[in-house]
């Protein structure tokens, strides 16, 4: 085994690091739980930091997983020509990893992942929309609310309306009626979503569909939207709720999972089923990697009509790697379990 000679530095922000500040700052323990979930692949990689290690080594790196809390520390004196610094999870509000990229670049160090702008962008699901909407692609169209009261309303949508929290992800603060069709019932989620976790309501038209995760990680340099993924997510539902994400992931989900009383949402290949459906995601993907400036390592979400309509819903600068999807991605794609594609990755940017 080759003399490890350059460093993959995996910065990532523990669970029960987010519930202590969440807790201090005065929330409830109920919703620091469920805010601090979605941090939840930090907990599930972290049983497989020495296999990550052992892959690392094998290509001749180094793996530092370093804490969010100890980055500013470690990254101070790292070497920019043999460090590779690889953010775990993003955050601007409820959460913090968007520090680390931002921490790379004071540092002049080399980063996995997109530019540090894009991790304050993504995390803000209305500029996010307003932004690539004005890029053409097909992102449904939103209002913002807060609180019971509009900030700016959306537009009328014959189908309803789909309400979420404005900056988390994890499915987090979606409720089994968070579907709705009327705006009146939008405004009523509202203030139950502030009430719940201070946060604004987005307010997007309901779209139908399946739902598609697509997912991308460059093992090679030269990879592209022909190397995405792309799958049908079914969980038995028309959308996940967040005590379905929390069933699956971290602290809570381990005991779900020991229990056996969750299942993982089935995987399809949207080729196999439309296959044009297919085309037009990867088609969103290269939009958004030539206009947004996405790269290296992100995943979005759409759904996808029965004629193959194709809509836009969010991205992600930091997916779920650990997560049951990503790994799934990484077997089909790349031929290689979740350790081999990021080591594989990391040496590919040093030594390709």
């Amino acid at each position: 085994m080759p003399q490890p000679t350059h460093d993959l530095v995996l910065i990532y922000e523990p669970e029960q690091a987010c519930r202590r500040l969440l807790l201090a700052g005065g929330c409830g323990e109920r919703q620091a739980l469920e805010i601090s979930s979605y941090l939840a692949q930090s907990t599930d990689l972290a049983l497989e930091f020495d296999e990550i290690a052992t892959a690392c080594a094998a290509r001749g790196l180094s793996f530092a997983p370093v804490t969010l809390d100890e980055a500013s520390a470690r990254l101070e004196n790292a070497n920019p020509a043999h460090t590779l610094v690889w953010t775990l999870t993003d955050g601007i509000a409820y959460f913090r990893g968007g520090a680390a990229p931002a921490l790379a670049r004071l540092n002049g160090l080399p980063t996995i992942g997109s530019d540090d702008t894009l991790f304050a962008l993504c995390q803000d699901k209305f500029r996010s929309g307003a932004v690539l909407r004005a890029l053409g692609l097909p992102v449904p169209e939103a209002g913002i609310a807060r609180n019971g009261a509009w900030i700016a309303p959306p537009p009328a949508s014959p189908a309803g309306y789909f309400v979420k929290p404005n900056r988390l992800g994890a499915k987090i603060g979606i409720y089994a009626d968070s579907r709705c069709e009327t705006l009146e019932k939008a405004l009523e989620l509202s203030r139950r979503i502030f009430a719940d976790y201070g946060d604004d309501a987005i307010v997007q038209a309901y779209v139908a569909g399946r739902n598609v995760r697509a997912s991308f990680l460059a093992v090679s340099p030269a990879a592209g939207p022909g190397e995405m993924g792309a799958f049908f997510v079914d969980s038995g539902g028309d959308f996940q709720t967040m005590e379905d994400s929390m069933a699956l992931y971290g602290d809570t989900g381990a005991g779900a999972r020991a229990e056996g009383v969750y299942d993982e949402p089935e995987l399809q290949p949207v080729l196999a089923v439309q296959p044009d459906a297919d085309r037009s995601v990867r088609e969103i993907g290269a939009a958004l990697m030539t206009k947004l400036g996405l790269r290296d390592v992100f995943s979005f979400d759409l759904r996808v009509e029965a004629d193959g309509a194709v809509h836009l819903i969010e991205f992600e600068v930091c997916p779920g790697l650990s997560c049951f999807d990503f790994r799934a991605y990484c077997r089909s794609q790349w031929g290689m379990n979740l350790a081999e594609a990021m080591a594989e990755t990391a040496a590919n940017r040093f030594f390709a």
